[in-house]
């Protein structure tokens, strides 16, 4: 399993019939992507290309992923490896109950 700390973040919303995407970056290096397809779509397995981790997602789930990405720190990307019995996805770090915004 590895876990990898995410340091920033760039949106990419195409205006073609590319998937909408959010990269995802270590320090200077890229270490991935979310890739949202279409609602109800059958999504690819997640997968490495090179050095860099692609999570399929569902484009419901988008707004989601931009909320965590945006107001929690530390997150983590997560990748267990392809397939069905492996869990993958972006993750925070255990918090405080109750810590909630004001």
């Amino acid at each position: 399993m590895a876990l990898t700390k995410i340091d920033t973040y760039a949106v990419m919303y195409s205006a073609n019939k590319f998937a909408p995407r959010i990269w995802l970056k270590n320090g200077n290096k890229w270490i991935g992507q979310l890739i949202f397809m279409p609602n109800g779509s059958a999504l690819p397995a997640d997968n490495m290309s090179g050095s860099q981790v692609n999570l399929y997602y569902h484009l419901d789930d988008c707004q989601n992923a931009v909320d965590l990405l945006r107001n929690e720190s530390p997150m983590y990307l997560l990748y267990s490896g392809s397939g069905g019995g492996f869990e993958n996805g972006i993750k925070t770090t255990q918090e405080v109950v109750g810590e909630g915004e004001v």
